[in-house]
């Protein structure tokens, strides 16, 4: 299907990747992999002819169809769904016009005998002949299909595009692409925007695609369920195995350490000749031997090991000054986007020091409500930021927050005061913007880049609570661990909007559920919310499925909560979860406390004031158990 041979693409007189040759398959299905900014993105653009390289030849079989999906899309709006997914359809609905315009022109005209009445009835056979040999009779059902896998409704699609957040339209670009039968599909990160069901469609999609498929994406296991071979980019070469992702890296650093090994019995038999070289020189009667010896090592071939690219990041998010106990308090929050309303009735409340992690599906409102706390769009209710408290922003789409024309430099110092300015180029260091790097302009960064970038950018300005919208998208694995590390030493409040499991994982302590225009607290990290999301599924379900009985009017079921109990019982639940929380971590406390007199006594209780801060601790935890106590009879009360 098709030859790479020799391919190179260079950058600013330097080489992105150089001398890359491989060839593509019918059938298979390609995991491409390496750091950000290695030149994976690059690379498919050349192989869709979107830019042209730098030298080596690419040979592509007779007709040959290639379906690129793009990181950035651009959509034109007042289209619906269906609309926008139809453009997949471009000759069907090429004929499409031309038969309406023809059954038009046969019902209008009466020159029956004429030789043009006779040609229309020519060109009405061939069209509709082609347009059943395209498969127009099935079209539409085969895209509300796709549509459906994806995850839209049904009554989504007479709705307009403009009403669905940049993860959904991404999904309306996937489906387009995949109803069109390309032979080769090409596909750069294409789960960055998936929840998990529709990754799971996606996967089996594919694992049943009859073409080639070539990827990028830094999702592990979606690789290793869809592809079947692994091309890795780093440092300008390629190492090719047909493996998929987890089987390549075995593969991988195994024949590293054969190298290796190789190597240093290659380096010993090498020592071994130059010596008895310097030996025999030493006496006439063997200086042939030693000129023998001399081209006989001329000629070994040295044994090179392959070279890893481990430089990463460093990041490290430090608090400007401490805020207030309160840091964001929200009450009656509601937004919509049109007639499309995606949150209504949100009280928040949230306290210095959280680490929270906001979940749910596209379109849900969980960059809605991150771009209200950042007053970045309007709203309805009311919301106020505590004392002392200064936000740092990082928003999703990093492409509409980098103007295109300006370098990583530029966007730097235009960034920077008086104080960091001189700062400027160490910090881009830090993110792995050396030497030439810096003086690329943003319309060329890859997705990686960007938002190395746009971490870099972020720290320019003082904050002690960070709002973090898909930070991982496009980051590479080693990336991704050292932003996950750094984020576990941020001594301020951490509010996160993320998909990704494993990046979640032991990283925030509250996760709020968005769903169905509500958010739902949640007090544990992401494999509590999980396990309970996935326990309320299942009483959701079994509420479908239980016969209807005849209501039971008594008791508080017959009292329906006006407006205002309704919040006063929502506020007292919260502060109830809270505090018991407060209790937990507490007693935690003082039994660790308890374990280190009892193994240590004599240094432990010698510290300052140690009896006072212990009495201190054992009175808060009374004062918690009371008042847990008076919010529980309240509660009680309803």
């Amino acid at each position: 299907m098709l030859n790479v041979h020799n391919l190179t693409v260079t950058f600013m007189g330097t080489d992105l990747f150089s001398g890359i040759t491989f060839k593509l398959t019918k059938g298979d299905r390609i995991g491409l992999i390496g750091k950000n900014g290695a030149g994976k993105s690059t690379l498919l653009k050349v192989l869709s002819k979107d830019i042209e390289s730098s030298g080596g030849t690419m040979a592509f079989d007779k007709d040959i169809k290639i379906g690129f999906l793009r990181q950035d899309i651009d959509f034109v709006q007042g289209r619906t769904i269906l609309e926008e997914a139809y453009q997949a359809f471009e000759e069907i609905k090429e004929i499409e016009g031309k038969l309406e315009n023809i059954n038009t022109q046969l019902v209008e005209r009466t020159d029956y005998e004429s030789e043009s009445y006779n040609q229309l009835i020519i060109d009405l056979n061939e069209l509709t002949e082609r347009y059943e040999l395209l498969g127009g009779y099935n079209y539409q059902g085969d895209t509300e299909k796709i549509l459906q896998g994806l995850g839209f409704q049904r009554e989504d699609f007479d709705k307009l595009t403009d009403t669905f957040s940049g993860g959904w339209r991404m999904r309306i670009e996937l489906a387009k692409l995949l109803l069109q039968n390309n032979d080769i599909l090409l596909l750069d990160e294409p789960t960055n925007h998936l929840d998990i069901e529709s990754i799971i469609w996606l996967e089996n999609f594919l694992k049943n695609y009859s073409g080639a498929i070539v990827l990028v994406s830094h999702d592990k296991m979606f690789l290793d369920n869809v592809t079947n071979r692994t091309i890795e980019i780093s440092l300008g070469q390629i190492y090719d195995y047909k493996k998929p992702y987890s089987q390549f890296l075995e593969l991988r650093a195994d024949i590293k350490e054969k190298q290796l090994q190789a190597q240093k019995n290659q380096e010993k038999e090498i020592q071994h000749t130059q010596k008895l070289i310097e030996k025999f020189r030493a006496k006439a009667n063997k200086a042939s031997m030693a000129q023998s010896l001399i081209k006989k090592l001329d000629k070994v071939e040295r044994i090179e090991v392959d070279q890893d690219d481990n430089a990463v990041m460093n990041v490290r998010f430090a608090i400007s000054k401490e805020p207030g106990k309160i840091v964001v308090e929200a009450e009656d929050l509601a937004k919509n986007y049109g007639e499309k309303q995606v949150l209504q009735n949100v009280d928040l409340l949230i306290e210095r020091n959280s680490k929270i992690a906001f979940v749910g599906q596209n379109g849900q409102g969980k960059s809605t409500l991150a771009k209200m706390m950042v007053g970045e769009i309007p709203f309805e209710g009311h919301l106020k930021l505590g004392h002392n408290v200064e936000v740092g922003y990082f928003a999703q789409n990093q492409s509409e927050h980098l103007p295109p024309e300006k370098t990583v430099l530029e966007i730097m110092e235009e960034s920077a005061n008086d104080g960091n300015r001189v700062k400027v180029r160490d910090m881009l260091g830090a993110f792995l913007f050396g030497g030439e790097a810096v003086d690329k302009k943003a319309k060329v960064l890859s997705g990686g880049e960007r938002n190395r970038l746009a971490l870099c950018k972020l720290l320019l300005s003082p904050f002690n609570v960070l709002i973090m919208d898909e930070p991982t998208n496009h980051l590479d694995i080693a990336s991704k661990n050292v932003l996950k590390q750094a984020l576990q030493n941020f001594e301020g409040t951490l509010i996160i909007v993320s998909h990704d499991r494993d990046f979640l994982q032991g990283l925030t302590k509250t996760v709020y559920g968005f769903k169905d225009k509500e958010i739902k607290e949640y007090l544990g990290d992401i494999d509590y919310f999980l396990e309970q999301h996935k326990i309320e599924n299942l009483r959701e379900a079994e509420k479908r499925t239980v016969v209807v009985k005849e209501k039971d009017t008594t008791k508080k079921e017959a009292h329906k909560l006006s407006r205002e109990e309704e919040k006063e019982l929502k506020k007292l639940r919260n502060r109830s979860s809270k505090i018991e929380n407060s209790i937990s971590e507490l007693e935690k406390k003082i039994a660790q406390t308890d374990l280190d007199l009892a193994n240590n006594y004599d240094e432990v209780s010698s510290q300052p004031n140690f009896f006072d801060k212990y009495k201190a601790k054992k009175k808060e935890l009374e004062d918690l158990m009371l008042e847990w106590e008076e919010v529980e009879e309240k509660i009680g009360n309803f």
